[in-house]
Formats: structure tokens, sequence, C-alpha cells
């Protein structure tokens, strides 16, 4: 075998070492035996000087690699009529509810998230989350957080973290709890093999 271009002595070497270790295919058992036979043979030529490296365009080597885009955050839907008289009516059950009545908002928002994440794994797809109507009691206390989570847990329920568990969400029926309640649709996870 003869010295291919642009290799160094040490790779020329390494090559009739790797080729001797090749079975090669039965047609052409005979014609790479003597060649590799032959390769052995051959004192490797000396190392020429090595080539220039070919220039690397600017441009590509400036332009940064961008990740591929995220997957789109699914939108939210609000229940139709037909599926919130089943509700109202008792026909459809509620699979599940929160009561998040008195809890501050960090504690809200962890139970609210992990109740939604547990009732989704479970294949709920209704249940109930009780915010409280707040602003029941006395006024003097105008700077206390009253009914705060009324008015914050519908935007939780539209934020990035929580649009891949919710489908939907309405204001209670007043038997339900009315303006203190939701009713949240579940978005159902898909199993293996499903469309």
């Amino acid at each position: 075998m003869t010295r291919r271009k642009g290799l160094t002595a040490e790779d020329s070497e390494l090559w009739a070492f790797v080729t001797r270790e090749i079975i090669p295919l039965k047609r052409r058992r005979r014609k790479l035996a003597t060649a590799v036979a032959k390769a052995a043979e051959t004192p490797p030529e000396p190392a020429s000087p090595p080539a220039r490296p070919a220039a690397k365009p600017k441009a590509a080597a400036s332009r940064p690699v961008k990740p591929p885009p995220a997957p789109p955050i699914p939108p939210i839907a609000p229940l139709d009529k037909h599926e919130r008289r089943q509700v109202v009516r008792g026909t459809r059950a509620i699979d599940a509810r929160i009561d998040l009545h008195g809890m501050r908002q960090v504690e809200a928002h962890g139970a609210l998230r992990g109740f939604l994440a547990i009732a989704q794994m479970r294949g709920y797809s209704m249940v109930l989350v009780i915010t409280g109507k707040g602003g029941g009691g006395d006024m003097a206390f105008s700077g206390d957080e009253r009914g705060v989570l009324r008015r914050v847990v519908p935007q939780w329920l539209r934020m990035p973290d929580l649009r891949p568990l919710v489908l939907g969400f309405e204001e209670a029926h007043h038997g339900h709890g009315g303006s203190g309640a939701l009713y949240v649709r579940l978005r159902r996870i898909r199993r293996l093999g499903e469309r």
C-alpha cells in the first residue's frame, strides 16, 4: 500500500497497524492481503511539511447558533355552555376540589400547582378551585390582602407554568361558590401511541 497524500509518517504507521487487524471480505481477500503485506513491508516516507490550513470564512464563525424554538404554549379555552350546564346540574361530576381560603399567595400558588399536576396525572378533567370572595370583613384593613387570591388565581392559570395543565377555566355557579370559586378544565395527558 502506498503512502496516502497528506498523511504523516505516524498516520501511515497507524493505518498499516489498523489494516493488519481487518478481516477482508471473501472476494477481495487476496487483493487486500497482498496490499496489507506490502504496506507492512514498505518503510514510511519522510514526513512532508504540513499543509496550510484552509482559511475559515469569518461570517460563519461569528454567527451564533440559535436554539430550536420552544413549543407554543397551548391556548386557554372557556368551558362551553353544554359542559357548564352539566356541571351546574350535577350530571357531570367535579373530580376534585381545592380550597385556597386563608392561604398566603406563595402557599396558594404552590398548592395550586401541585394540586393541578396531581389531578392531571390521575386523569381528572374538571376540578373546582375555591379562592374565597374576600373583602367580606371589616373594611378598616384596606391595606390587607383581602380577596387577593380571587384576583390572582385566574392570572396564575394563564401563566406558562400552568398552561400545559389547564385547558380552560370559568367562574363557578353560585351553588359551587360563585365568584369565590373557579371551574378548571384540565388537559389530558397523552399516552404513548395516542394521537
